[in-house]
């Protein structure tokens, strides 16, 4: 999909066109490759600069090209995916190129909230013409959904656990599990994140302005806020994770305690019984009373087992 996005240096009014006009903003979702020709032919840049963008695997770093003066920025944004009844936390690059003074061009490998943000106009102060504060205006909303995910995931958690307390299910744990290796992917990115942040503070890359600054340095507080969030979360859910395995191992070991003692204490009458089922001569086989004798021997017997085990805490 692609899409460019203007707003008029004096009436600053936000509008999509059709044509490739100097100080607009062009939007590349998941594009085709007429798509990504079509925009490298009009505006003069290299297809890589693109294609870098739409790797799922790729890091968020900062590249140049001092030929054609052109900047690719790649930050690492949060991402929902939702697979069967869970969601998936998980992260993807989002490329955004800076194309000399004249364009702006963000890409992505799916919509996601960061983008329609702009696109709806719910950002302040927001002009396509203004690329250094475009590209700080999303690297601190970024960090904003970052912060609003990881609490997203502790609610997710809290209920986890609460169901865990009362039933202890398979599917619960495995959306632990996957909390947990959500909480990974975003303190990875967050961490790179943090690095391209701090390469654009120093102000090698784009030049800043006192306003701009101040952006930047907001998102890169909030960045440090949500790694220690993620820390902290990754490291409850660690330790929550390994109680509850240390319950379950604990409640099979009292079940196979428990089943192991019945087992013995139904083989005494077992055992006695088979005693007297023997083709050989026996005592009491000639009394009257044998069988109600043998029934009183094996029950008294059956207690006194039954006594000891739960004298030894062997049975529950």
């Amino acid at each position: 999909m692609l899409k460019i996005y203007n707003t008029d240096i004096e009436t600053n009014k936000f509008e999509e066109i059709s044509d490739f006009k100097k100080g607009s903003w062009i939007n590349l979702v998941n594009p085709s490759e007429s798509e990504i020709k079509r925009v490298c032919e009009s505006i003069n840049i290299q297809e890589d600069f693109i294609r870098d963008a739409l790797d799922f695997e790729e890091k968020a770093r900062i590249d140049t090209e001092e030929s054609d003066n052109t900047i690719l920025f790649v930050v690492d944004v949060p991402i929902i995916e939702k697979s069967d009844d869970n969601y998936i936390y998980s992260t993807m690059p989002l490329g955004m190129i800076v194309v000399r003074d004249d364009f702006f061009i963000t890409v992505s490998l799916r919509k996601n909230k960061i983008i329609e943000s702009f696109e709806k106009m719910k950002i302040k102060n927001f002009h396509t013409y203004k690329k250094s504060r475009f590209i700080f205006q999303i690297l601190y909303l970024n960090s904003s959904y970052f912060l609003n995910y990881l609490k997203q995931i502790n609610k997710e958690t809290e209920i986890a656990e609460y169901i865990l307390k009362n039933s202890m299910k398979n599917k619960e744990l495995f959306k632990l599990l996957s909390l947990d290796k959500g909480l990974v992917y975003f303190t990875t990115s967050l961490k790179s994140n943090e690095l391209v942040m701090e390469k654009a503070l120093k102000g090698k890359i784009l030049k800043l302005y006192d306003e701009d600054e101040d952006i930047l340095e907001d998102a890169i507080i909030e960045n440090r806020q949500a790694i220690e969030m993620a820390n902290i979360y990754r490291d409850i859910l660690s330790g929550t994770m390994d109680a509850y395995a240390s319950i379950i191992s604990n409640n099979l070991n009292s079940v196979m305690k428990t089943l192991t003692s019945i087992t013995i204490v139904l083989a005494v009458p077992t055992m006695i019984s088979s005693f007297w089922g023997m083709n050989v001569g026996l005592p009491l086989q000639y009394n009257k009373f044998g069988f109600v004798i043998m029934i009183l021997i094996s029950l008294v017997t059956t207690l006194l087992v039954t006594w000891l085990l739960k004298k030894k805490d062997m049975l529950n």
